[in-house]
C-alpha cells in the first residue's frame, strides 16, 4: 500500500504511516534517546493521533520554501544504488562518470508526482502547524545549507536548554 501511494505521489493512507511511527517511536533507542520526524506529521488526522497516542514533540520545524523551488529540489535529485549516496544534478552532482552513469531516480520524484504531493501539503499544512503553535519554529529554507542547519539547530537547542 505504501509503495503504491509513493509511487503514484500521493501521501501514505494515515493508518498505515501513523501505525508505522507509532511503532518506531516505541522501541527503546527513541525512547531512550530522543527522535526527529522529517515530513510527519502530514495531515491533521496524523496530529491528532499523533497526540491520542501520547506522543509529543519539544520542538516543530518548519522549512519556508517555495514550491517551484521545492520541484526543482526534489526533480534533480538522484541516488547511487551502490553507496546509498544522494546527489542532485544541478546542485551536488557526482565527479566520477561511472557514478552518474549508475545514479537512479525515485520513481516519485517526477515534476507531476511532485506537484501532486504539494497539493496535499498545501491542503493540509494550516491545520498540521495549528497543532503546534506552542512549539513552531518557522526557517527560511532557501538558505544556504548550512545556515539552514545553524537555524535549526539553534531552535532545537533553545528548546532542550
Amino acid at each position: 500500500i505504501a509503495k503504491d501511494s509513493m509511487d503514484s505521489g500521493k501521501l501514505v493512507p494515515d493508518d498505515v504511516i501513523i501505525g508505522v511511527v507509532k511503532d518506531r517511536l516505541s522501541e527503546s533507542d527513541c525512547v531512550e534517546c530522543g527522535w526527529l520526524l522529517d515530513g510527519f506529521p502530514r495531515t491533521p488526522a496524523q496530529a491528532e493521533a499523533l497526540a491520542e497516542a501520547g506522543v509529543s514533540a519539544d520542538c516543530f520545524i518548519f522549512l519556508n520554501v517555495p514550491d517551484d523551488v521545492l520541484v526543482e529540489r526534489v526533480v534533480g535529485r538522484r541516488t547511487d544504488p551502490v553507496t546509498g549516496k544522494i546527489y542532485h544534478m544541478t546542485f551536488s552532482p557526482p565527479d566520477d562518470d561511472e557514478v552518474l552513469a549508475r545514479l537512479e531516480q525515485r520513481s516519485d520524484d517526477t515534476e507531476e508526482k511532485v506537484k501532486v504531493r504539494l497539493e496535499q501539503f498545501h491542503a493540509n499544512v494550516d491545520a498540521v502547524k495549528g497543532s503546534y503553535t506552542d512549539i513552531a519554529v518557522e526557517v527560511d529554507g532557501t538558505q544556504k545549507p548550512k545556515d539552514v542547519s545553524a537555524a535549526i539547530m539553534s531552535a532545537v537547542e533553545a528548546v532542550l536548554a
